[in-house]
């Protein structure tokens, strides 16, 4: 009789994990290797339309021959949701820096427990359903999770 798989991990993912992911000099980068656990379907990942856009103007002003990547990344690896209308960011106000206050709301409004970022201080105090960590401390709970999948007896 076969058994229901647990569902992905949802993770909302910064822009500038993005962005760290497209630039990436390394393939073992711990952003990068972030979106390439969603590409594998270890993860779900998320992210909003404002961080798509606020990480291609960061690449075609810095780095624009990583542009390529980065968008083969988005089409990939990621599930892009609208912002929140500004109406929706009010009962959060004060959680996190104005400007990212729309990603903390959008990751709440999609069911993500997790929202990885490289500037966790942008999101204090933050929300208690959603905890903010890096990419690297993300990767080490993915791990933890598999080495707990692979404990259970195999029927």
């Amino acid at each position: 009789m076969p058994t229901s798989r647990p569902p992905e991990p949802r993770v909302f993912v910064d822009a500038d994990v993005l962005f760290a992911g497209a630039a990436s000099p390394s393939e073992h980068s711990a952003s990068l290797t972030v979106l390439r656990l969603a590409e594998i379907t270890l993860i779900q990942a998320i992210t909003s339309q404002q961080a798509v856009t606020e990480a291609e103007r960061s690449l075609t002003i810095k780095l624009p021959t990583a542009l390529p990547t980065f968008r083969l990344i988005v089409g990939r690896c990621l599930r892009v949701v609208p912002a929140p209308a500004p109406a929706d960011l009010m009962p959060y106000l004060g959680l996190a820096d104005p400007t990212d206050l729309p990603l903390l709301v959008a990751a709440l409004r999609e069911g993500c427990p997790w929202l990885v970022t490289l500037n966790l201080r942008h999101y204090r105090p933050g929300h208690p359903q959603v905890t903010v960590l890096r990419p690297g401390d993300l990767i080490l709970r993915v791990r933890d999770r598999l080495a707990g999948l692979a404990s259970e007896e195999i029927p």
